[in-house]
């Protein structure tokens, strides 16, 4: 077999085992990345010396690039939580706009200011105030705020940094941050804002039958929620294997192995923080000593952080395009420096009005969930060095710059299969760009872009071996036909909106 045949071969049985060793064999995505990773150089020019240099080198590339970043980025996220700042936010919106306009203020300020907040927490808050704004939208209504909170969450997660996939697979293809957050806020916006009335549209012509599509209990407090999950209606019983998380890794929000919803601990603590706080009427969440209200930041103070972190690297992006040589300037708006100066900014609010213990609970659930996604980001950086160093990046580039399709779209397929074989949005984003580091910078099509296609295509079709599915079910009180409606769909209309954006956008870089 001649030794191109065979490289591709190989490279073939690499990633297919990736695919097949998480959704058949159940391998957390660390492990089967390794194995893939540790196979495809030990049966390439690489060699077993080269092999292991090449993990060490790709692992410490990527993580030089966003282990800061997307540590820190998850904190501000956390420290946004505590203070209660996003659902605050949007109700003020919501009185400055009307009714009216509620499905299009939840999904531009989740996709635009609030990426940084972990997908899974982001969920947890918004839900309760999608659920209670629902029915002034009409009969449909949880329906089309469902929809509207997917196009917001998952839209701002891969396009718009901070959010950690954005974060991620802007390390692993070496995108200047500043790009990757003015770039992403250009697709991301208009994504989220076309997707909600498209879904609306959908939706009108929808069979949408409450009985069979929302699901919905009384709890032991008098208030409705939703109601454990049902059997998979027709497709199967849970067979109580394990589900990756759409927005995580291996799932933070699963440790009972079954797909049952439940949350991280992160939005655990943040129910547990609502249920808390309930119990005292005219409380805020957040823990204080008993007989003592929360007090609350002025809202102008409470977005402070992110406002200032988000205008620091939109102006070093900026500067960079200006030419702007100053040091401070530079030191200022460096990605780093901004994250870390907006999240120190929400320490110390949130210290105003919160207590130590919360602050800290907070902080400690960040750095759990941002551990795996560093973890599985480095890993991926190693199978691109080991895909370099194999020759595969000129086969892959041959493919990719034959001019059969354009490459973007070619690298938004890429990450669509991924993501419908691997479940995971951040998974398939990561891998995708993990495969494409080596053949990047030789696509006729600025990284940036290369980054964005990417994420793009991990948006693609959402079903149930989701974790975020099954958390999205059932907070918002949905049968699984009725969260297929209204997540994978919304999801899909995302990916397919976002893409013609991005073709559009590269036609004038």
């Amino acid at each position: 077999m001649p030794d191109e045949a065979l490289l591709f071969l190989n490279t073939a049985i690499a990633i297919v085992g990736i695919v097949v060793a998480i959704t058949w064999l159940k391998f957390p995505p660390v492990f089967a990345l390794v194995f893939g990773t540790l196979y495809l150089g030990l049966t390439t020019a690489v060699g077993a010396k080269g092999t292991t240099k090449a993990v060490a080198d790709g692992f410490a590339d990527v993580m030089g690039d966003i282990g800061i970043l997307v540590t820190f980025g998850v904190i501000l996220g956390a420290l946004l939580t505590v203070t209660n700042t996003m659902q605050r936010l949007v109700e003020a919106m919501l009185k400055v706009f009307g009714e009216r306009s509620i499905p299009y203020v939840i999904a531009a300020t989740l996709s635009s200011l609030f990426s940084s907040i972990y997908a899974d927490v982001l969920l947890v808050l918004s839900a309760p105030l999608a659920r209670r704004l629902g029915p002034r939208l009409g009969p449909k209504g949880r329906a089309l705020m469902g929809g509207t909170l997917t196009a917001g969450i998952e839209v701002g997660l891969v396009f718009v940094a901070p959010g950690v996939a954005a974060v991620a697979i802007a390390g692993i293809l070496d995108v200047p941050l500043g790009q990757m957050f003015l770039f992403g806020l250009a697709v991301g916006l208009p994504t989220a804002l076309l997707t909600t009335p498209s879904f609306a549209t959908i939706l009108r012509v929808m069979k949408w039958r409450p009985e069979f599509d929302e699901i919905d209990e009384v709890s032991e407090t008098g208030e409705t929620g939703p109601a454990p999950k049902p059997a998979l209606d027709g497709s199967g019983a849970s067979d109580g294997s394990e589900s990756r998380s759409q927005d995580g890794v291996h799932p933070p929000s699963l440790r009972d192995g079954s797909k049952s919803g439940n949350p991280s601990p992160a939005a655990a603590a943040v129910q547990d923080r609502e249920t808390t706080t309930a119990e005292a009427p005219g409380a805020t969440p957040g823990r204080s000593p008993l007989g003592q209200k929360m007090r609350e930041l002025p809202l102008f103070l409470a977005i402070t952080p992110v406002l200032l972190t988000l205008v620091l690297i939109a102006g070093g992006a900026l500067a960079e395009v200006m030419s702007v040589d100053s040091g401070a300037v530079g030191f200022l708006t460096d990605p780093v420096v901004a994250i870390l100066l907006g999240a120190t900014l929400a320490y110390v609010l949130a210290s105003l009005v919160r207590s130590r213990d919360e602050i800290a609970g907070a902080i400690g659930s960040a750095l759990a969930q941002c551990g795996p996604i560093l973890v599985l980001s480095g890993i991926s950086g190693s199978l691109g060095f080991v895909i370099e160093r194999s020759g595969m990046a000129k086969v892959l580039g041959g493919a990719f710059s034959s001019g059969f399709l354009p490459p973007l779209l070619l690298v938004w397929i890429v990450a669509a299969v991924l993501h419908i074989a691997l479940g995971s949005i951040t998974v398939a984003g990561i891998t995708a760009a993990g495969i494409l580091a080596p053949i990047a910078g030789n696509l006729d099509a600025p990284l940036v872009l290369v980054a964005l296609a990417a994420g793009s295509g991990a948006l693609f079709v959402p079903h149930v071996s989701s974790n975020f599915f099954w958390m999205f079910q059932s907070l918002l009180g949905f049968s699984t036909r009725g969260t297929i409606k209204t997540h994978s769909i919304p999801m899909t209309l995302a990916s397919v909106i976002s893409l013609p954006i991005i073709l559009a956008v590269s036609v004038f870089t």
